[in-house]
Order: C-alpha cells, then sequence, then structure tokens
C-alpha cells in the first residue's frame, strides 16, 4: 500500500513537470535559426534541366498513377512550413482524390530569403494544397523575394525517402532531387500539374516533384526537438503511470 501511494504520487508530480516542459518547449522547437547557422552557398535557386525520362507507373495503397515527368530537379531549401495529406483537415488528398502518392507538401526559402534574414518577420503556413506567407509592413515585403519560395508537392512511393521526408521539420536545409512531373489517377480522373517556372503565383504555381533522394543536410534545433520527444515519452508514460495506480493506491481521508 505505501509503494503503490508513493508510485501514484510520483507519477502525478512526473506527468505535471513533463507537460509543463513539453509546453515551454514546443513554442521553441520550431524557432527558425539565424542566417549563419546555414550553408548560404549551397541554397541557391532551384536546378532544373531538361530530361529524357519518359512517362512511368507508380503504385501506392492499391491506387495506380501515371507519371509524365517533365524537368529534372534538384532543390536545396530551409523549410518554413509544411503539410502532410493524412491530417485530419485534408479531406482531399486521401478522401475525394485518393492520392496517397503525394505524400507531404514542404513550403521552403532560399537564396535572399534566407541570406537577409527576412524570413523572422515573415508569417508562413500550408493549407491542403498551397503555402501562404505574410508580413507586417511594405517594407519587410520589399525584401521579401516572392520567387525564391515554392510550395512542393512531393510524390514518393519509396520508403527509404518516405522516412527522410517524414523526418524534415521547420528550420532543417533540405536537400531534395527528382523530376518536375504532372501525374494522374487513371482509376478515378484525378489529374495535377506542376509549375515549371519560379516567377508564377496563385493557382498552379507550385512544384511538383516525384523524388528519388531527400537528404536533411542541417538539422534545426536538434536538442531541442531531441529534448521535446524526451520529455513526450516521459509524459506519456508518467500519464499512463498515474491512471494505473490510481484505482491501486490507498484513498487518503484528510483530518
Amino acid at each position: 500500500m505505501v509503494l503503490s501511494s508513493f508510485l501514484e504520487t510520483l507519477f502525478k508530480r512526473l506527468f505535471w513537470f513533463s507537460a509543463l516542459a513539453l509546453a515551454g518547449l514546443y513554442a521553441y522547437k520550431d524557432k527558425m535559426p539565424e542566417p549563419s547557422y546555414y550553408e548560404l552557398d549551397e541554397l541557391q535557386e532551384p536546378l532544373q534541366e531538361p530530361t529524357a525520362e519518359t512517362a512511368f507507373s507508380a503504385s501506392v495503397n492499391g491506387q495506380n498513377y501515371t507519371i509524365t515527368p517533365k524537368f529534372s530537379y534538384r532543390l536545396d531549401g530551409v523549410v518554413v512550413s509544411l503539410h502532410d495529406a493524412n491530417q485530419l483537415n485534408d479531406i482531399w488528398h486521401h478522401g475525394r482524390w485518393q492520392d496517397f502518392l503525394n505524400l507531404r507538401d514542404l513550403c521552403v526559402i532560399w537564396g535572399q530569403n534566407v541570406q537577409s534574414g527576412v524570413y523572422h518577420r515573415i508569417n508562413f503556413h500550408n493549407d491542403s494544397w498551397t503555402c501562404w506567407a505574410s508580413w507586417p509592413d511594405r517594407e519587410t515585403g520589399n525584401v521579401f523575394k516572392m520567387n525564391a519560395l515554392s510550395n512542393n508537392h512531393l510524390l514518393v512511393d519509396k520508403d527509404q525517402v518516405k522516412a527522410a521526408l517524414m523526418s524534415a521539420e521547420p528550420g532543417d536545409h533540405i536537400r531534395l532531387s527528382g523530376l518536375l512531373a504532372e501525374y494522374a489517377n487513371p482509376g478515378n480522373g484525378f489529374r495535377r500539374g506542376t509549375s515549371t517556372i519560379r516567377e508564377d503565383t496563385g493557382n498552379g504555381a507550385c512544384e511538383t516533384i516525384y523524388v528519388n533522394e531527400f537528404t536533411i543536410i542541417n538539422k534545426a534545433n536538434r536538442k531541442l526537438r531531441r529534448l521535446y520527444s524526451i520529455v513526450k515519452w516521459l509524459a506519456l508514460g508518467s500519464g499512463i503511470g498515474f491512471l494505473i495506480m490510481l484505482p491501486i493506491a490507498p484513498v487518503r481521508i484528510s483530518r
């Protein structure tokens, strides 16, 4: 009985401590580093070249897709926002479109947008298929270059590439190579194209990329994110421990 009371108290205190620490770490784990953190010489405009590759097929989750390459493509960028196709608020990709190939969208910046540090004054966010950037004043808007930002629909059917892609987080310097491509699901008539220039905006301005290789060149906030992961599991474990011990520990009666 004494042991069960001790464990109940221990788990409860660990849970509240880890929950408070988790809230604090969450606010800082995705904080964007300073420009000096990055290898700025590598964060240049994407490399787009002609390709001789012809259309090919890919199968994911029982759906068959036709991929039509337009150009070979290599991108170095800093992730500023992202969207996963399996998010609960995304009713389009898995639900209406049966699109299990576009695993994740990454919104990235490069060049002057990184070097100037203007990204610290920009608010970025993704919805189901668009990256949005907003700024507080005209001065900031004049510094920020929309042609050094891209939202990328990333098509993945290889497990190794998928694992690397899904580990990317805001602030990371990522590098990917593959094919700018159109793709379609002949089974339901779904089709999506791709932008092939960096100067366009609005509907159709996103790059659709079939990814052959994906690498995180420089991971942002590595120690904070590792600590966040540890504390998250501590909160989960201590919460479960407290719930288990709650009916076992004797009831305390105040006198």
